[in-house]
């Protein structure tokens, strides 16, 4: 064991150094040295004080902790079959490790008599925090339980980390086991040469002649906009729909119906009345009908829009193409030509201005301007893929402040989407302020072997919201890991986020990095121009589709009754009040709904609207005093961004902003009123 690096101490990650026999044996270890630190501080005979037990605790797993970040995140960025099967048994051996520390009476009593006598010790502030953090969360995963309701919670904790990896590895398997493969080039009217000659390439690698286009986003999503051909557009959209959904090995819907009656049975055993009940407790909306209220005021508003927009892009199909019946497939292409029609936008004029590197560089000088950040690539870091870059990430000091990854292109290995994680978390221990390993994936259109990789707009409003979270990591000055950076509730986390797209649209930092990648001009007026007329376009559609994704994702974790139905029957029921399209019976969304089945959102796919009142509200204060104003910065840094979980988040929205968030900006932004 001892010449296995991940039991070692690192601080950048040794990736060459790792094989995949190293995981198992490694977690083995490491949860057995977890286990008998966790033994000791529950049975010490020292009275329990907050250092001893639950400051103790905090930094009792952080090898492990290490570990899992490491295998977890290439389990997403970088798999293979062998790290799949792995993951199946590892991810039980770590779910049990946390019942091990949640279903630990001793540690319990320790942690619960030091909530008594909160009132009476001396604390500060966010060692208060975390006592009741993690009293909370004793009490809310099974330490009141009697014997024989801890095993059965502990056999559904084991069957649900399995189920959910089950889930996205389908998913991947289907995303990566179809493609279009089409022969002449006219199959491809209407798409660029950068983009035909990419369909080329991948052909080439399949050993074939002709083009081939795929499900991940960036083959897909521009032959939906741009391919003049209508019988591949649908073609493609049935495909990228019946992920999960087809008669094969892959097929999700038993796995939902699994994993939706285990987290309710999960729920009723610790007293709640449904999954949502229990994880909105600890969220800002705090109820299912503060949710449902939430979505529905929202759904006044998007709804009659929605439906004024849809009757406006029918009769443009019918005008432009004699379409006279516009079906789902029809949409992103319909809705592109008339943006152009409205707007005089051509995405694919303004890509030219937004290479990959430039727009990273504009992150970087965004952040720079707000925040006195500056980034440094180091190419001594080791990296787990020839694409990945790494940067140091210093303070106008030249003090290391994070280490940040850079992983932007699509690869079979790699899930689809855009995420940000983190190898190692920030924290403070035994004098030293540990610095954060900050990580952003993502699946942005390649270069070709004429053309960098140039982003549609889309492509650049998502680098900049995966940067955002990126600087929840990095900027975080805790004292506790568990309340470190994106440590926080799931209806606040997309605040850092949604907020840094703002400026996305705005002029003074356009100017910063929007420019020809060939001539080096800067972005036209009349494009700046344009791409604030569309931040309105379209909104109430773009409003409605997210709210049946969140009255989805609600119907599923709140008194499902998906027992008595098909999972196809239960989804078109949940989304009947917010579709504007018949649904297709070949295609399904929720059979790749990973989001709420493998990541984080179940019961919470409602906080990327929740959270853009936040963030439009919040940005208004930016807006009053000036986009790049240092007060107000140093305000979000200091209020938001600096304190991860470490207070209240209405308190801290307050703190910054001076009031409670209000809806009136995102109406107004969004055009809806």
């Amino acid at each position: 064991m001892t010449d296995n690096p991940l039991i070692q101490p690192f601080d950048c990650v040794p990736f060459s150094q790792i094989n995949q026999n190293h995981y198992l044996p490694a977690f083995e270890h490491l949860i057995g040295k977890a286990k008998f630190a966790l033994h000791q501080i529950a049975t010490q005979k020292t009275p329990p004080t907050f250092d001893n037990t639950l400051g103790a605790l905090e930094y009792s797993a952080q090898e492990l902790e290490r570990a899992s970040l490491l295998f977890f995140n290439l389990l997403s960025a970088n798999t293979n079959e062998q790290l799949q099967a792995l993951a199946q048994t590892i991810s039980p051996l770590l779910s049990a490790f946390s019942n091990d520390v949640l279903l630990n009476q001793e540690l319990y009593a320790r942690i619960a008599t030091i909530h008594q006598q909160r009132d009476q010790i001396s604390l500060l502030p966010e060692q208060k925090r975390l006592l009741d953090q993690q009293y909370r969360a004793f009490l809310r995963n099974g330490a009141q339980l009697n014997p024989k309701d801890k095993a059965t919670l502990r056999s559904i904790d084991q069957t649900l980390a399995q189920t959910t990896l089950t889930f996205g590895n389908n998913v991947l398997a289907d995303t990566n086991a179809y493609y279009l493969h089409l022969h002449q080039r006219e199959d491809l009217n209407g798409l660029t040469t950068a983009y035909i000659e990419s369909a080329q390439e991948k052909a080439k690698a399949k050993g074939k002649e002709g083009f081939v286009i795929g499900l991940d986003f960036p083959s897909y999503m521009p032959f939906m906009k741009y391919a003049k051909n209508r019988a591949h557009r649908k073609t493609l959209w049935q495909a990228f729909g019946s992920r999960g959904f087809l008669n094969n090995d892959q097929n999700n819907e038993d796995i939902i119906k699994r994993i939706v009656r285990l987290r309710k049975e999960r729920a009723l055993l610790l007293g709640y009345k449904s999954h949502a009940h229990f994880v909105l407790e600890e969220r800002m909306a705090k109820s299912p009908q503060a949710v449902r209220q939430f979505l529905e005021e929202f759904g006044e508003k998007a709804g009659p829009a929605a439906q004024k927009e849809l009757e406006e892009l029918k009769a443009f199909a019918l005008e432009q193409e004699g379409i006279d019946q516009l079906e789902p497939w029809d949409t992103a292409y319909f809705s592109e030509q008339l943006k152009k029609k409205l707007f005089d936008w051509d995405e694919e004029a303004v890509k030219p201005y937004f290479p990959l590197h430039q727009v990273l560089e504009g992150a970087f000088a965004v952040t720079n301007k707000l925040y006195g950040m500056v980034f440094q690539e180091d190419s001594s870091i080791e990296v787990y893929h020839p694409e990945v870059k790494a940067f140091r990430v210093m303070d106008h000091n030249g003090t290391l402040k994070a280490i940040l990854y850079t992983d932007f292109h699509p690869r079979p290995s790699k899930r689809d989407g855009a995420w940000m994680t983190s190898y190692k978390n920030q924290y403070c221990h035994q004098g030293t302020n540990e610095r954060p390993h900050i990580s952003i994936v993502c699946n942005f259109t390649p270069p070709t072997a004429t053309t960098p990789s140039l982003l549609s707009f889309q492509e650049v409003t998502t680098l900049f919201h995966e940067f955002g979270h990126a600087l929840h990591g990095i900027l975080a000055d805790t004292i506790y890991p568990s309340l470190s950076g994106t440590h926080v509730s799931w209806d606040f986390v997309e605040l850092p986020s949604q907020i840094m797209e703002n400026w996305c649209y705005q002029d003074e930092s356009l100017a910063l990095f929007a420019k020809h990648y060939q001539t080096g001009a800067a972005l036209p007026e009349h494009y700046l121009t344009q791409i604030k007329q569309i931040m309105t376009f379209q909104q109430g559609m773009q409003t409605l589709r997210q709210i049946g994704f969140a009255s989805l994702d609600m119907a599923y974790h709140d008194e499902s009754g998906l027992e008595k139905t098909s999972v196809k029957a239960f989804e078109k029921q949940a989304l009947r009040p917010t579709q504007l399209f018949d649904p297709s019976e070949d295609t399904c969304m929720s059979t790749a709904f990973s989001h709420i089945f493998q990541g984080g959102y179940a019961a919470g796919y409602y906080s990327y609207k929740w959270a853009e009142v936040l963030d439009a509200d919040a940005f208004g204060l930016f807006q009053e005093r000036g986009i790049f104003d240092q007060a107000t910065a140093q305000a979000f840094k200091n209020n938001i961004l600096s304190q991860g979980g470490t207070q209240d988040p209405m308190d801290l929205f307050v703190a910054f902003r001076g009031r409670q968030p209000s809806p009136d900006a995102l109406l107004k932004r969004s055009g809806l009123v």
